[in-house]
């Protein structure tokens, strides 16, 4: 019998007895205790009744009770007021369904709690070793010229220069991070205007231009464009591409070209950064935007990075109301996409 329907087992139990008191009664009138058999079955159809309604009510204040107790655990207060509302048949599957629920909640909450463990742990290890280089480094560098090297004069000053250029390594990872973390707790208010993006990028291929030649990478617009005006904070933008085209230049082939592309879809611009670089391999896509999460580890050590790029760009543009996307296939670039508000000019 389901437990569903628990009315099932009070209409039996009160058959069953209304059956033992019939029985009992016919054994009676056969040894002539009782003489009237019909007397007999009348009682017996009139305790059926009775039978049913007192199992009825018992049945009822025994799960009622457990029920609300059930709800204590699970914190379902509101649920416990209505439960004399509800009909027998129904007690059992409700408790049923709302248990299951209770169950799936807390079994989706220990799993954040234990991705959040691991993310906590993971970022704890990343901002240690992002840290411990440039303090080794400097600590290195001061223990060699406390040693006799300041006194050198060909030691001295490349040294110290070395332990200045480690400590605003150190000073760029820290202000990423305090930057980083006003952004997700949505503490940084936006200076939105309207600019041309077209200009924004080529000013900014400028600045890089060198870096660029030197990693023989070519940075280019996909097309000539007419000035694209778009609403959005200058700076914030300007630090989105910055960061872009740093990947590509760093992670690109020699030989390779990085390029943007712009298109008008509705009230948007839908903006592309693609490079012609190395890729990436798809297991490391959904985690690429994460803090100081890097494809390969060692891989870009030397770059002087802060890790925190691309986690970076994904909170600028979702603070703009909008996402950015990534496909890339190992061994032939990647492309970023976003899109931002038209401006009206």
């Amino acid at each position: 019998m389901k437990a569903s329907k628990p009315i099932s087992f009070v209409l039996i139990g009160s058959v069953v007895i209304s059956l033992i008191v019939l029985a009992v009664g016919f054994l009676a009138v056969q040894v002539g205790i009782l003489s009237n058999f019909m007397d007999l079955v009348a009682v017996s159809l009139m305790l059926l009744p009775v039978s049913f309604i007192t199992f009825f009510l018992l049945v009822r204040r025994y799960l009622s009770v457990r029920i609300q107790r059930i709800y204590q655990l699970i914190g379902d207060y509101t649920e416990m007021e209505n439960e004399s509302q509800v009909m027998l048949d129904d007690i059992l599957s409700k408790v049923e369904s709302k248990s299951e629920e209770w169950n799936r909640e807390q079994t989706e909450e220990i799993l954040r709690l234990k991705e959040q463990a691991q993310f906590r742990r993971e970022f704890l290890g990343n901002v240690a070793h992002e840290l411990k280089t440039p303090v080794f480094s400097i600590q290195g560098y001061i223990l060699t010229l406390l040693d006799g090297g300041l006194e050198d004069e060909n030691v001295n000053r490349k040294f110290l220069e070395r332990a200045s250029k480690a400590t605003e390594r150190m000073t760029h990872i820290l202000e990423d991070l305090d930057q980083l973390t006003k952004m997700e707790v949505n503490t940084i208010e936006l200076d939105k205007s309207t600019f041309d993006i077209v200009d924004l990028v080529r000013d900014l291929f400028e600045d890089l231009e060198i870096k660029a030649n030197k990693n023989g990478i070519q940075l280019q617009f996909a097309k000539e464009y007419d000035p694209t005006f778009i609403h959005a904070d200058r700076s914030k933008i300007s630090q989105v591409f910055v960061n872009l085209l740093n990947n590509s230049i760093a992670y690109g082939n020699p030989g390779g070209t990085t390029t943007v592309s712009l298109n008008k879809v509705d009230d948007r611009i839908v903006i592309e950064v693609s490079d012609t670089g190395l890729g990436i391999d798809k297991e490391h896509i959904p985690r690429l935007f994460e803090r100081f999460y890097r494809v390969e580890k060692s891989r870009n050590r030397h770059e002087g990075g802060s890790g925190l790029g691309l986690a970076i760009v994904k909170h600028i543009i979702s603070n703009h109301g909008h996402t950015i996307r990534v496909k890339s296939k190992l061994g032939e670039g990647s492309t970023f996409t976003f899109s931002l508000d038209r401006g009206k000019v």
